[in-house]
């Protein structure tokens, strides 16, 4: 079945997204983050809330690691200096909850990262994974379960810092348009074309 771009409710898990979405393909949407740990960390889903990366088809899957490497290509070019090249980005998936998963929709983490973006030495660039994994990457917390707050699973550490809160949504839909005025200069459209 062939979606439309214009007017389609997009949902994460439970969640009404449509407005911190900034692209849609066939079978996968981009969205921003409520609560990036660097500055362009972004969510690529498919639009079937499938919980874990094994789960959809061929296609599909296909289809979401496409949109991971255009969305790269936007966030390229708004966050790397053009002598830079391409950049460096961690591209992560925590399939299922032992994997701090916190929202049952998979989801893949696009972040740009710059050198010191986690601290000053180099071990520090692996620490981007400690905060998938905790508090401070709990997506699903933030949104609140009614019932239960999600915590992350996994053996890592907890890490706190109550100076990181959840965005506005004024801001992240701020972010969605910006992001969505890339890709219609470098795409022509933030929508898959097969979709308008």
């Amino acid at each position: 079945m062939l979606r439309s771009c214009e007017g389609e409710e997009i949902k994460f898990g439970t969640h009404v997204v449509t407005k911190q979405a900034f692209y849609r393909s066939e079978h996968s949407y981009a969205i921003v983050n409520l609560k990036p740990l660097a500055p362009g960390h972004v969510l690529v889903c498919p639009l079937t809330p499938y919980e874990r990366l094994g789960d959809p088809a061929p296609v599909e899957l296909a289809d979401l690691w496409s949109t991971v490497t255009m969305v790269q290509k936007i966030l390229g070019r708004i966050y790397f200096k053009p002598e830079d090249g391409r950049g460096s980005f961690t591209v992560a998936v925590q399939d299922g909850p032992e994997a701090g998963q916190t929202v049952p929709h998979l989801h893949v983490h696009v972040i740009p990262r710059v050198a010191g973006d986690m601290g000053e030495n180099e071990a520090a660039n692996d620490e981007i994974y400690t905060k998938l994994a905790s508090e401070e990457g709990n997506i699903g917390g933030a949104l609140w379960d009614l019932e239960r707050r999600p915590q992350p699973g996994g053996g890592m550490p907890r890490v706190e810092d109550a100076s990181r809160v959840a965005r506005e949504p004024e801001d992240m839909h701020a972010e969605a348009e910006k992001y969505r005025e890339h890709f219609m200069k470098l795409y022509g459209s933030w929508c898959d074309s097969r979709l308008v």
